[in-house]
């Protein structure tokens, strides 16, 4: 009898994750955000490797790619990596880095890990979907510490301005901004003309509904609020 593999699901995820090791500084980061990934990878996002390449396709941005364990486990999950490159990441030989890299990894739309960089290049690849008439959504996924960086105030502002619906910024809120906003996460996006919703980062039929409720007209903000770092 023929038995047919099965592909690695939600469950799989920790022990994908605890195949890379060396990085116990970011272990955090990864953690902050693997229900996000799954849920947009699973559920949201119409992206697949037989599709990467479609100039019309969703396009995923990884601004906080300072920890990819997580990012990493659910691309293997979805068919972009081996399960067998885990285990020897960040070595000399790996195209698995401690930040991922698009010239090298399947699947990664940018190289990332340096904070405030996500959501200004988001900005321009939505802006230029829309230029050439691709209806794909771009989604970023930013931490909440990246909101120290000016250039996210600017691509904030600038989205809201030009009303790039097909947009959405994810910020994973794990309360490790340096500063934070008056009134909140949401409050920045909502004054530049955002729609805002603010959910648990692990209930993932929160998550599922926030990203695909519709938002006409404006770009849409998620923040996902999970368990304070440390």
């Amino acid at each position: 009898m023929t038995t047919t593999a099965v592909s690695p699901g939600y469950a799989d995820l920790p022990r994908l994750i605890a195949l890379m090791t060396g990085d116990d500084k970011h272990t955090a980061a990864a953690q902050s955000t693997v229900d996000v990934l799954w849920v947009l990878y699973d559920r949201v996002l119409d992206l697949t490797p037989a599709t990467f390449r479609e100039p019309g396709r969703d396009r995923f941005l990884l601004s906080k790619g300072h920890g990819p364990m997580a990012y990493y486990a659910v691309l293997t999950a979805k068919g972009f990596l081996d399960e067998a490159e885990l285990a020897d990441w960040s070595t000399v030989g790996s195209r698995l880095g401690h930040h991922p890299d698009r010239r090298r990894v399947p699947g990664v739309e940018i190289s990332s890990g340096s904070l405030g960089h996500g959501l200004p290049i988001a900005v321009g690849t939505a802006l230029g979907a829309r230029a050439c008439g691709h209806a794909g959504r771009v989604v970023t996924l930013v931490g909440d510490a990246e909101f120290d960086e000016g250039s996210n105030s600017e691509a904030v502002v600038l989205a809201g301005r030009l009303g790039l619906e097909q947009l959405t910024t994810v910020v994973v809120d794990n309360q490790s901004s340096s500063h934070g906003w008056p009134g909140g996460i949401a409050r920045r996006f909502e004054v530049e003309g955002w729609e805002t919703r603010t959910v648990s980062g692990r209930d993932h039929e929160a998550l599922y509904e926030a990203f695909t409720a519709a938002h006409p007209g404006r770009p849409l903000a998620v923040v996902a609020v999970v368990e304070p770092k440390g």
